[in-house]
């Protein structure tokens, strides 16, 4: 998922780069300021060094800075994710670890009843005189 998100948000900065230097060319003087506006843009940190002033390139710049705000909230989503998966694991891992100890201790008390109950049956049998 994370590899997604990286791989989609850097064809949509380069994508948005080369649309806004072919829709404002009097703002963006190179593809390569269309790239950085993109990127800073997307960022969401908006410098503004570089700044559309057309109403296509306000328009691209809309759509550019909801979809980097969408993508800061994935981004952050999947990282948390990621976090949590890996705590639970753990846990679950732990879970499983102190059941099988918590089995263990349980068969070893049910073996010494079982013994302690052995033993009394054999005193009983001989106080009584029951065949055995």
């Amino acid at each position: 998922m994370l590899t997604f998100l990286i791989v989609a948000i850097t064809v949509l900065a380069v994508v948005t780069g080369v649309v806004a230097r072919l829709i404002d060319r009097r703002d963006f003087h190179s593809f390569g300021d269309g790239i950085w506006w993109s990127i800073v843009t997307l960022g969401t940190v908006g410098y503004g060094d570089i700044v559309p002033h057309t109403t296509w390139g306000r328009v691209l710049g809309s759509i550019v800075i909801v979809c980097g705000v969408t993508f800061i909230a994935f981004l952050t989503a999947t990282v948390t994710s990621l976090f949590v998966t890996v705590d639970q694991q753990e846990a679950l891992a732990k879970v499983h670890e102190l059941r099988e100890e918590s089995d263990e201790d349980t068969r070893a008390a049910l073996r010494a009843i079982d013994e302690r109950l052995a033993a009394i049956d054999s005193k009983l049998d001989r106080v009584t005189g029951a065949p055995q």
